[in-house]
């Protein structure tokens, strides 16, 4: 019986890409699909800020930071925290991951042309012991382009498949069905979608002009996660983070619904560790949105007062940039699903990037001189657009009329002025004195200590009522979905397994659909950085081993 292709791809997203490109330097002929235009290729990787995970790089050597595989494989462990038997091959795959980033994944990347900004982020820093959740050192790498800047290489690597008759490009179809034939899983059925015409991101069209079928040697599922469906995140939610939040704005488009997961598990493959995700806590709505409920993320400096719905400060260790899902618990237990940054115009220019490579056009487009001015200007420009027009944001000169514009965002007026002001007053007095038992005080002396963080992260400690510091400023704070830890499991060659513990003859499955290996290999949390990385060394792992079966 005739092969369409020696391998079919499902899902066009950075895992997708990467899988095919090897394939293609095996020599293999792919078929790769995805529901939505060709000029959506790349998936959500586009829309990134292009984070890496990296150990003991040359980045991290210049800024004197010293990092070891033994102390990255530490903290992955730490903030894992495997403890199910369905953690074995996830944890396999966290040890395999950690070897990859402290060994050939940079050169891997720097040899296809992407490049690193040189000052390296310390995101999710935890805040608790040595053996606990967090980086112990910075190792946040932004990718000299962001996220486009990651796929290009990737891309060009697809389409110079395309250019010697290796790959068909079958973008607009929507995978149904795995099925097999003569014993195998090896046929790939689904529906046809009209032409769409959309910009990157927008809804595209569901209207059905056609069926399809591809029949290849191996299948690799490449789709991605649940982000974009919040009745599956709902359906999911563990019990551990609380209630589900009732409004949830979305990291992630609609498309993102999770479905080819529920396809592979109805033809035989293991979906393990389902209630596992990663939702961030600063989320703000996107006032120029591109999808439905389209969210943003704060990467926040340390210095902003955190409140809780109700204007308290939230308890040690939850500051900005510290421990993501632990915040998450806390605020779900609040009875509330928002929080809120207090801070003045001097924090916000000094400290806040938003995520996402279209809220960065100095870094994605490789301008020097736009980050050169961005270092300069008093707030940068995408940060100042949130400020005139974005829903969550309120700007004022005194803290009374800041408390009555934060009310008026909620269902009912829940901050007391005058118990905030105590709160923000104290936290200034620890300010005066070089001692303080403020520990969010201490976190930021000691985040300047790193030259990384005092020359782009971290403002220098003042007053947040220092008149010369404002206007003051409050930021209403949503919970953005993103990312599905769990997925389907896979062993270390990729190979998608059944619930007896026996691959799903000729199915692989790499990226956010896989959980970024193994089904897991974040376990309950993931140190920022990892995502990207965990589809291209999954990706990369499934096409080589996919090219082997069929060679």
């Amino acid at each position: 019986m005739a092969y369409d292709a020696d391998v079919i791809v499902i899902g066009a997203g950075l895992a997708g890409l990467a899988a095919t490109a090897e394939l293609v330097d095996a020599g293999r002929r792919v078929v790769l699909v995805d529901q939505e235009p060709e000029q959506c290729m790349g998936g959500q990787a586009h829309w990134s800020f292009g984070g890496l995970f990296f150990v003991d790089s040359p980045e991290q050597r210049r800024l004197r930071i010293k990092d070891s595989h033994a102390l990255a494989l530490q903290d992955w462990m730490g903030t894992a925290a495997f403890d199910r038997p369905e953690d074995h091959w996830p944890r396999k795959w966290a040890e395999a991951y950690v070897d990859f980033a402290a060994g050939e994944k940079r050169s891997w990347l720097h040899g296809q042309g992407v490049r690193f900004f040189p000052v390296v982020g310390w995101a999710e820093r935890g805040g608790y012991d040595a053996q606990g959740h967090g980086n112990s050192v910075p190792r946040f790498h932004i990718t000299w382009g962001t996220g486009p800047g990651l796929l290009a290489p990737f891309v060009e690597r697809v389409r110079a498949g395309v250019a010697r008759g290796l790959v068909q490009l079958r973008f607009r179809h929507r995978v149904t069905g795995l099925s097999r034939s003569a014993g195998a899983l090896d046929t790939v059925t689904g529906e046809v979608l009209e032409a769409s015409g959309i910009e990157r991101g927008q809804a595209s069209s569901r209207e059905v002009t056609g069926t399809f079928e591809f029949r290849a040697q191996a299948v690799i599922v490449t789709s991605g996660g649940i982000g974009g469906n919040h009745d599956l995140v709902r359906a999911n939610w563990p019990a551990r983070l609380g209630t589900p939040p009732e409004k949830m704005i979305s990291g992630v488009p609609a498309h993102v619904d999770g479905k080819m997961l529920g396809i592979a598990e109805r033809a035989g493959a293991r979906l393990i560790n389902r209630d596992r995700m990663w939702h961030y806590t600063e989320g703000i709505e996107n006032w120029n949105p591109i999808w439905d409920r389209h969210g943003i993320r704060i990467l926040p400096g340390p210095s902003s007062l955190w409140l809780d719905a109700r204007g308290d400060r939230l308890p040690v260790p939850l500051f900005p940039g510290f421990d993501t899902l632990g915040t998450l618990e806390h605020i779900m237990g609040t009875g509330y699903d928002h929080t809120w940054f207090v801070l003045n115009q001097r924090i916000i220019g000094k400290e806040f990037t938003l995520s996402g490579s279209e809220q960065n056009p100095d870094l994605t487009g490789k301008s020097v001189r736009g980050v050169l001015d961005r270092a300069r200007s008093a707030v940068p420009g995408p940060v100042k657009a949130f400020m005139d027009h974005g829903g969550d944001f309120v700007v004022e000169k005194d803290l009374g009329a800041l408390v009555r514009g934060m009310n008026a965002l909620t269902k009912e007026p829940l901050i007391d002025e005058a118990a905030l002001r105590r709160t923000v007053v104290a936290r200034d007095r620890g300010i005066a004195n070089p001692f303080t038992k403020d520990l969010q005080v201490t976190a930021i002396r000691g985040a300047r200590k790193f030259l990384g963080d005092r020359l782009v992260r971290a403002a220098a400690p003042h007053r947040i009522l220092d008149p010369g510091a404002g206007p003051l400023i409050a930021v209403r704070l949503n919970i953005l979905t993103r990312k599905t830890l769990g997925g389907l499991e896979t062993d270390l060659s990729s190979r998608v397994l059944t619930d007896g513990g026996r691959p799903l003859d000729g199915v692989y499955a790499a990226g956010e659909a896989a959980g970024f290996g193994g089904g897991g290999v974040h376990g309950y949390r993931s140190l920022e950085g990892t995502f990207l990385g965990g589809c291209l060394f999954s990706g990369r792992t499934a096409g080589r081993a996919a090219a082997r079966q069929v060679g």
